[in-house]
């Protein structure tokens, strides 16, 4: 989706004598004030006036943390990223204020985005238990094409201090309903020589809930038993008689909270449906001890009917046009990344981390200051810095990674993904170039418009790998040179769990995510969130074949990029525009020649 910031029907420019710079640039921090310019200019705090208005505000100051909201302020330039627009349009909707991820993007200020609100829903999703047999999303089919030793063995985990004892009768009434409502936690996997059959099947009566009493332990012991447990339920799903999730809840005594322990396989959740899933949970947890029945929100499009959205995408011509763009993007050779062994099995036995993060207040910088200086997102400054790092690291001018995103985009209009839980996350080849963009702002501006060109933010290469009915494009996609780097962004989580929630994040280990003899498919990973207002990057490594000084100076030197980037956007020469921003208005393509030479010529008038 295109950044396109206010319709400009009027003039964006305005004429002015220019203050420069001792090097003779204009020095934006000397300009006067818009409001003393043009009144439609200013970003002064307008209250919300309209009910919309209001429940948007509202809305969007629960979501991004924020105590108030001005009709005029951007989402993205308060912190907004994909991530959190899918819990506004999900709460929106819930209010009855009918928004697409799509505007959101389109109409970036809740005065913009008001305008475009309906009240009433052309999406109907069906509501009652589903059960039957569904075909294999992207990523599912990735995940099997892998061949791993122990496929049973590879989820996802939470583990949550608890605020308050839950009787096990509620925690029974409550694990009920949710595995009632998102039929995708009552998913099997059968698989045989030929194919994976994935079926939906009735809901369970005997619930994956263990009870463990820790309160006679001494506490030094407690944390150690919290963990062997929590191992043994992350080895413990099956993937063809179920259930795909197991639930703990630890007793350690009157002095502390209590821990609950979610164990899910990756195969039917993603990053987005743990904000649900933790959201219901509470939801359904206060209207038990309330004496309500529970009552969640209404379901959204359930998972098969999008996977047979996507078998009818992936015949389309429209599919099929991004094609040549995939195939000129990705290159047909890369070097290998460096290595200090060449050899060395790459489970996840011989997994390493080194994490770095930020500090709250250059979080925050990042977060509210930096995106409006070019109109960038947090990934795309992300990105930069990463490849800043690789490419001083490798001395090549590009490097190759797997960009993971929330894989929820806008294919279709009558679908809506905000509160279904699944897997649906996209993974898909970025060949990122620096060559003759060595300056910050040129590199930020340069990897932007690398990342706006990929089509439906990369959904569509594993449609095209995965799901393409001519064997031709498979093979011609399966050539081409695998990433040994991922990267993914998985947003804020400061908002899913407040001062107020039931829950908060725990201490202790939850066990081994993924079974010890499960390949690795890719030699570095690195996962980055904001997580108590800091931005935490963790780097995941093989040590039999890159040592923890060479994975430290790598984290480093993005670190110093990144801030190198902050700074940059902090001072008063930065700032511009480039095509992307102009994509809805210009008649024909402007490339950043053109920018840039309108720019100069508007700053001699």
């Amino acid at each position: 989706p295109v950044n396109t910031g206010t319709p400009l029907t009027k003039s964006p420019f305005v004429k002015l004598p220019l203050p420069l710079t001792s090097n003779g640039k204009v020095d934006r921090r000397a300009l006067p004030a818009p409001e003393q310019i043009r009144p439609e200019l200013a970003k002064a705090f307008i209250a919300p006036q309209t009910n919309i208005e209001k429940q948007l505000a509202a809305i969007w100051g629960q979501v991004l943390g924020l105590e108030k909201v001005g009709i005029n302020d951007n989402f993205f330039e308060l912190g907004g990223d994909s991530i959190l627009s899918l819990q506004i349009i999900s709460k929106a909707n819930q209010a009855g204020i009918n928004l697409t991820p799509k505007q959101l993007f389109q109409h970036q200020t809740i005065a913009q985005l008001a305008t475009v609100a309906s009240t009433t829903s052309s999406i109907q999703a069906e509501q009652g238990i589903l059960t039957g047999l569904f075909p294999l999303t992207p990523i599912q089919h990735w995940f099997f094409a892998q061949q791993q030793p122990e496929p049973h063995h590879w989820n996802q985990a939470v583990l949550l201090a608890v605020k308050q004892h839950i009787d096990p009768v509620v925690l029974e009434q409550v694990v009920q309903s949710l595995q009632n409502h998102h039929d995708i936690l009552r998913c099997r996997f059968k698989q045989d020589d030929l194919a994976v059959q994935a079926i939906i099947a009735s809901p369970d009566h005997v619930l994956p809930i263990t009870y463990i009493d820790l309160s006679t332990l001494p506490q030094a012991e407690q944390a150690p038993a919290i963990t062997t447990t929590a191992n043994q339920l992350q080895a413990s799903l099956n993937l063809s008689t179920g259930p795909l999730f197991q639930i703990a809840y630890f007793n350690l005594g009157d002095s502390q909270p209590s821990r609950l322990l979610w164990v899910i396989h990756h195969l039917v959740v993603d990053g987005v449906s743990w904000r649900i899933l933790i959201e219901d949970f509470q939801t359904a947890y206060w209207q038990v001890c309330q004496g309500q029945t529970i009552q969640l929100p209404l379901k959204t499009t359930s998972f098969p009917q999008w996977f047979e959205r996507l078998q009818e995408y992936a015949k389309s011509s429209e599919l099929l046009s991004e094609l040549d763009y995939w195939l000129t993007t990705i290159p047909e050779s890369v070097t290998p990344i460096p290595r200090d062994w060449a050899e060395g099995d790459n489970t996840q036995a011989t997994v390493s981390t080194v994490g770095v993060s930020l500090s709250v207040e250059e979080t925050q910088v990042l977060l509210q200051q930096v995106p409006a200086v070019y109109q960038t997102q947090i990934n795309d400054v992300l990105l930069t810095a990463l490849t800043q790092t690789f490419t001083q690291w490798t001395n090549q001018t590009s490097v190759l990674i797997n960009l993971e995103g929330h894989g929820r985009e806008e294919l279709f209009a009558d679908i809506d993904l905000s509160r279904t839980v699944g897997w649906f996350t996209s993974m898909f080849p970025v060949h990122l170039s620096l060559e003759n963009s060595t300056e910050p702002g040129t590199a930020l501006m340069s990897i932007k418009e690398q990342l706006r060109a990929i089509p439906q933010r990369g959904v569509g290469y594993g449609l095209l790998r995965y799901l393409s009915s001519e064997a031709e494009i498979t093979q011609q996609l399966s050539l081409r040179p695998q990433p040994e780097v991922v990267f993914n962004y998985l947003g804020q989580f400061d908002q899913v769990l407040p001062e107020s929630s039931l829950f908060s994040l725990a201490q202790e280990s939850s066990g081994y995510a993924q079974s010890l003899s499960n390949k690795r498919l890719h030699l570095l990973e690195i996962n980055s969130s904001i997580t108590q207002g800091s931005l935490q990057i963790k780097w995941i490594y093989n040590q039999t074949i890159h040592q923890e000084a060479t994975v430290k100076g790598l984290a480093q030197g993005f670190m110093e990029a990144l801030r190198s980037l902050i700074a940059h956007c902090q001072s008063p020469d930065a700032g511009s525009f480039t095509p992307s921003d102009f994509a809805e208005f210009a008649q024909s393509q402007w490339n950043q020649a053109d920018l840039d030479a309108i720019t100069q010529a508007m700053e001699g008038i």
